[in-house]
């Protein structure tokens, strides 16, 4: 076996979490698949010099963070609308496309998900990527947001995170308590269901068949009262179940059977590649309670339909442009 296929073999098992890592610390899965691909260069480049004190996984996540926090350095926090502006009240007024800011990506769960049967992995790796917690990370400073997923995600030792970032343990343990603060100040915690389960599959079914058949007195009913609908890279957002119908209708008017629904999942989350004419509109990735659907999140960037493995269009010949491209 030669050192490009032994470092293969030994690296490869961890591209999903490395990747998973990279999506927490950086809000982008365009960012965090290129930061993968620095990390790997970096340790083959240093292959030759691990002497094995730290397992192969401790080794990679060093050069993984250490990356993420150099290209922190030079860009923005990732952001949703609801971050940056209270919900606008009227659904018929002009929205604005704010290409310019970095917003938020969604990542394709096929991405990072554990290859194993084990259903507890499988759910704790769901919660650990949820869409508003990804979100309110991003309000962390870099070496913040660090700490926390090392400690609270991948339970690393107050040492061992001292050790990566070049600070005392005591420091660490600051920098947690304040990560941990900030986090409190954005609100309480949502308490989300898991899609599996059969009654929140019949409602996804109506949900996507409310859509397709133009049947928004039966949407209504789904979205609870206070549900948030944002729409990146749309700056405005809103909130309200009646609001977002009427968004819906005023923004996007078509009738029963122009457009198809095609689940997805994103972040440990159901949603669906919403198609209009058979022209790619946007992605949406819902987050559901036991009282209805509470929030969604609908990307209108149809670049990131590529991630998901989605084409842009369904059919060969263009009928008419969406209203929201």
């Amino acid at each position: 076996m030669t050192d490009s296929d032994e470092f293969a073999a030994r690296t490869t098992p961890y591209r999903r979490e490395l990747l998973a890592h990279c999506y927490r610390m950086l809000g982008s899965v365009d960012d965090a698949e290129d930061l993968v691909q620095e990390t790997l260069l970096r340790a083959w480049r240093a292959y030759g010099d691990f002497e094995g004190r730290a397992s192969m996984r401790t080794w990679l996540y060093r050069i993984a963070t250490n990356a993420c926090l150099n290209a922190l350095e030079h860009s923005s926090r990732r952001v949703l609308p609801a971050g940056l502006s209270g919900p606008t009240g009227d659904p018929t007024q002009e929205v604005r496309f704010a290409p310019e800011i970095p917003w938020l990506q969604p990542l394709p769960d096929v991405l990072v998900t554990p290859e194993v049967s084990d259903p507890a992995a499988i759910v704790a790796a769901r919660d650990d990527m949820r869409l508003a917690l990804i979100a309110a990370w991003q309000y962390l400073p870099p070496r913040q947001r660090a700490v926390l997923i090392l400690r609270d995600v991948l339970h690393w030792k107050a040492a061992e995170v001292a050790e990566l970032i070049g600070v005392s343990v005591g420091a660490v343990n600051s920098m947690l308590q304040r990560a941990h603060v900030t986090l409190g100040e954005l609100g309480p915690h949502t308490p989300v269901v898991e899609p599996d389960d059969p009654e929140i599959r019949t409602l996804l079914d109506r949900y996507a068949a409310a859509f397709e058949a133009a049947d928004m007195d039966t949407l209504v009913t789904l979205l609870r009262s206070d549900a948030v609908w944002e729409m990146p890279p749309i700056a405005e957002w809103f909130r309200g179940d009646t609001t977002i119908v009427d968004l819906i209708r005023s923004k996007c008017p078509y009738t029963a059977g122009e457009v198809r629904m095609v689940p997805i999942a994103a972040n440990g989350q159901p949603g669906f590649a919403f198609y209009v004419r058979g022209h790619a509109q946007s992605l949406q990735v819902l987050t559901l309670t036991a009282e209805g659907i509470s929030h969604v999140v609908s990307f209108h960037d149809t670049r990131l339909f590529e991630a998901f493995g989605l084409p842009t269009s369904l059919v060969e010949a263009a009928w008419c442009e969406p209203v929201l491209p």
